[in-house]
């Protein structure tokens, strides 16, 4: 009987185990073998659960070839949603189909089956995983980080929240090693001279006298908080670490559909609240303008003996014609 090797798109989903891989055998074995096995490449694309349940049982197999122009789509389309699998594991297999497509040569012949997966984006994949956006987003980070944990999430056997705690401690840089602290100077060696000293003892300083004032200054590789280069960098490092995380999770927040609805009309009603309030504020200067301006009309027509606001600017102008001719 021939033994045919598993296809990577195919390792890609747990095996059966346990009660539900001896009821598929016991279902093989009465009625045969209903659902043909996909080969691609010589490899088992699709039925790997099949194709050992027909050696375990003896069944007569039956292989087809895949002739469609990607096995990617093919094997998500035939296996991702008829699984009892979670939404990590989803994600996971999605974005490990993803990788595994981008590995593959660029220009395949024409007519052979292309590994294209149509899963670009992560709204491609999300579509396709039916997880939410940021679960499909930390399987991408664990696929690209450690294709083999990811592989992990997949078959159930370690879950994405913790695959994805791991990748991201791994890509946190080693805490610096603690300064060591300087050894203590050693004595200097007392002078003994010949002339009997004038000093007394008891206003000798104890210990020996030194002409070197001792520094205040930090050392040269300490920078201004008290930190050598390598620890600042150690630092920096961890800092970034911790942005390029925030910055992440606000791209995941902003991408969810229901969040992202929510900002956008946050920032509209943001907009339209201080729109309003410039308007008001240039409202409230205008009406001002006008009651000073509406001030230096009524003073005005109190020299001409006129109240009608309306005829106090013809007055004005005919006043000033008058003075104009005069002068002239």
């Amino acid at each position: 009987m021939m033994n045919l090797e598993l296809h990577p798109l195919c390792t890609l989903f747990p095996r059966m185990s346990g009660a539900e891989f001896a009821a598929l055998c016991a279902d093989i074995k009465a009625n045969g073998l209903r659902t043909p096995i996909v080969l691609l490449d010589g490899m088992v694309l699709d039925g790997g659960n099949r194709y050992r349940a027909c050696q375990e049982t003896g069944a007569r197999m039956e292989f087809v070839e895949f002739t469609g122009t990607s096995a990617v789509s093919f094997v998500l389309s035939a296996n991702l949603h008829r699984r009892h699998l979670t939404a990590g594991q989803q994600a996971a297999i999605v974005a490990s189909a993803q990788d595994w497509a981008l590995a593959q040569p660029g220009g395949r012949p024409a007519g052979k089956p292309g590994n294209v997966a149509g899963l670009s984006t992560v709204a491609d994949r999300t579509a396709q995983s039916g997880a939410s956006d940021r679960t499909q987003r930390m399987a991408d980070q664990v696929a690209r980080a450690d294709p083999e944990l990811a592989r992990q999430v997949a078959h159930g056997e370690v879950s994405l929240p913790q695959a994805h705690a791991a990748v991201t401690e791994a890509k946190k840089p080693p805490a610096a090693d603690p300064p060591q602290p300087a050894a203590a100077p050693a004595p200097a060696p007392t002078v003994a001279t010949e002339t009997a000293s004038t000093v007394t003892p008891e206003q000798r300083a104890p210990g020996p006298v030194s002409t070197v004032q001792a520094s205040t200054e930090a050392p040269e590789d300490a920078d201004d908080f008290g930190m050598s280069p390598y620890e600042a960098i150690a630092e920096l490092q961890r800092i970034q670490v911790e942005v390029d995380e925030l910055r992440a999770l606000l791209a995941a927040a902003a991408a969810d559909d229901l969040k992202a609805e929510a900002i956008k009309w946050r920032r509209a009603y943001e907009h339209a609240q201080r729109t309003a309030d410039e308007k008001m504020g240039n409202a409230a200067r205008l009406e001002r303008e006008l009651q000073q301006l509406n001030n230096r009309m009524v003073r005005i027509g109190k020299l001409f003996g006129e109240r009608d606001a309306t005829k106090i600017p013809a007055l004005v102008e005919a006043f000033y014609r008058q003075h104009a001719k005069v002068a002239a």
